[in-house]
């Protein structure tokens, strides 16, 4: 995905308001009582950074880099702690894994994640940011267990004039798939967002359907899906991670999008999907707004979060 425009850094500052602020606030608060950047300033910054669901084992990589960078400094110092943070939050992000670009037309991509987290929604701001760049878009709304999964898809192509693929619900997702790839081949789509279901009836496993349209979008067009997007709820923080892992190593996830990151002061769980799951962060939700998500910039990210 290209880089952000800078333009797109304050909205990103707006999203990481809450998290900036609590881990300055308990940096501050370690600093300003030491004579000096010790052992306990290191431990407080740890716990900083785990209350901002950075993750225990991304927490404690930073600040033993942070540590070895370090010498010793004023108790008025907090902000060359703060250089020394992002300076080792950005040597983390310039070796974060970057999408691999696709090739195929039409370009089909599954919409994964629970319910709740915002996945029929961020489908459609994929699709209507794809759209203003002048890509021919195509929704598919494959939540059949969700009448008003459909619904909301539905109510978002015909605000976007977007083309939405549906069933009735109850109907099985796959042939929705199928018939989706069919239609944008048809109308020479570029691009199909797939909004699959986060939760199925008590009979049915969700990877094991996931999987099963996966083998139908791979034998209606070649190499699909092309990219699988995991929407996570930034507001969920660690818990999130613990449900990403489980999507990545069923679902072949590709990337991720965070959705609610203006809503929680654990925006910090991006370093640890970075590092600890090695899979891209490609979008970020900042708002309610059809243009409120935001493709992930790194640079922007670490200025925001700590700047």
């Amino acid at each position: 995905m290209a880089q952000a425009p800078s333009g797109f850094l304050s909205k990103i500052k707006r999203g990481l308001f809450m998290t900036h602020t609590e881990i300055l606030e308990k940096i501050e608060e370690a600093v300003k009582e030491k004579l000096g950047f010790d052992a306990s300033v290191l431990e407080a910054l740890e716990e900083a950074l785990i209350a901002a669901d950075v993750g225990s084992e991304t927490a404690e990589a930073l600040v033993a880099g942070v540590a070895a960078r370090a010498k010793r400094y004023r108790p008025e110092d907090l902000p060359r702690l703060r250089v020394l943070l992002k300076e080792e939050i950005d040597a983390l992000l310039a070796g974060a894994p970057r999408e691999a670009p696709v090739a195929g037309k039409p370009e089909v991509v599954f919409i994964v994640g629970v319910n709740g987290t915002g996945k029929t929604t961020t489908a459609a701001k994929l699709a209507a940011r794809d759209a203003a760049g002048g890509r021919r878009v195509l929704l598919a709304a494959a939540d059949t267990f969700r009448a008003a999964a459909i619904e909301q898809l539905q109510t978002w192509g015909d605000r976007l004039g977007v083309p939405v693929i549906k069933h009735s619900e109850g109907s099985d997702p796959a042939a929705v798939v199928h018939d989706a790839i069919a239609a944008a081949r048809a109308r020479q789509s570029d691009v199909v967002y797939v909004d699959t279901a986060g939760r199925l009836h008590t009979k049915f496993n969700l990877m094991e359907e996931l999987a099963k349209m996966r083998r139908i979008a791979g034998r209606e067009a070649a190499g699909a899906p092309h990219r699988t997007l995991l929407v996570l709820d930034a507001t969920t923080g660690g818990n999130g991670l613990a449900q990403a892992r489980k999507f990545v190593d069923a679902a072949g996830v590709t990337g991720v999008v965070l959705t609610k990151l203006d809503g929680t002061a654990k925006g910090g769980v991006v370093l640890a999907i970075l590092r600890e799951l090695g899979i891209p962060v490609v979008a970020v939700g900042v708002g309610e707004g059809k243009d409120d998500l935001v493709p992930f910039d790194a640079r922007d990210f670490a200025a925001a979060l700590l700047d």
